[in-house]
């Protein structure tokens, strides 16, 4: 299983943490979907493809500014 942190610029709310939880959710191969808004990252694990972890949160109305694998 791959884990993957995302830094995410946008979010300012409880609200716009469950989008983007949400959103990482709905992405086919994601098991967990955890999005911290003080970081303003979210950590996915799973085998889901980075491109469409970034489409999903930026559909969702976000910017993604980093993918990393770890």
């Amino acid at each position: 299983m791959t884990k993957f942190k995302l830094s995410i610029e946008g979010m300012s709310c409880g609200h716009c943490v469950k989008r983007v939880t949400n959103a990482l959710n709905e992405v086919s191969g994601v098991k967990s979907a955890s999005v911290d808004l003080a970081s303003k990252s979210a950590v996915v694990e799973g085998e889901a493809d980075e491109a469409a972890l970034k489409a999903a949160v930026e559909d969702a109305g976000y910017d993604v500014v980093g993918i990393t694998a770890e």
